[in-house]
């Protein structure tokens, strides 16, 4: 594992540019959970200013109906400093078993929040591996905006690792993985 210094700037990196970080925590966590871990959003927002300033963070969460365990996330990640938007899981379509089919993904909420950041920020961030964001993200950067992905590797698409100015591999970052819970 490498120990990233959070405060060590890259190449195309300036103290004075503006950062906007866009966490898709559905992916994070899924991609996390397959690894048997999950992500510390302090060391993730740390890695992802690494000294510049951050113009915000925002977190997308998606809740499920009598869900308690999502309250204590969101207030977790609020405190750390994120603005969290939430969304309720829904459902999308009955399939021809008669299985309701449930949507609850944040694509086009980010999507939508990233052209928003365009005119206020140099460098966006986005914690997802999701290739969807391609299209997107090349046009931040015919904007002349900064792109950097972070994400896990084995769960990123190859064509958004490609367009990344920075791709950033998360289990690569010092502590970027919370430590297992006791059950005692």
């Amino acid at each position: 594992m490498t120990t990233t210094d959070p405060a060590r700037l890259q190449v195309g990196e300036r103290r004075d540019q503006r950062v906007a970080l866009f966490v898709d925590t559905q992916n994070l966590y899924y991609a996390a959970r397959d690894m048997g871990t999950a992500v510390d959003y302090q060391t993730l927002l740390d890695n992802a200013a690494r000294g510049r300033s951050l113009s915000h963070a925002t977190a997308y969460v998606v809740e499920r109906d009598g869900d308690a365990t999502a309250y204590g996330f969101i207030g977790k990640l609020t405190a750390l400093g994120y603005r969290v938007k939430r969304r309720k899981v829904r459902v999308h379509r009955v399939n021809d078993d008669g299985v309701p089919v449930l949507e609850g993904d944040w694509d086009m909420g980010i999507a939508a929040d990233i052209v928003r950041s365009l005119d206020h920020v140099d460098v966006v961030v986005l914690a997802s591996g999701d290739g969807d964001f391609v299209p997107l993200l090349e046009l931040a950067q015919e904007r002349g905006k900064r792109v950097e992905i972070m994400a896990f590797r084995e769960a990123t698409s190859q064509a958004l690792q490609d367009m990344a100015d920075r791709f950033v591999p998360l289990g690569e970052i010092a502590n970027i993985f919370l430590p297992p819970r006791s059950h005692a």
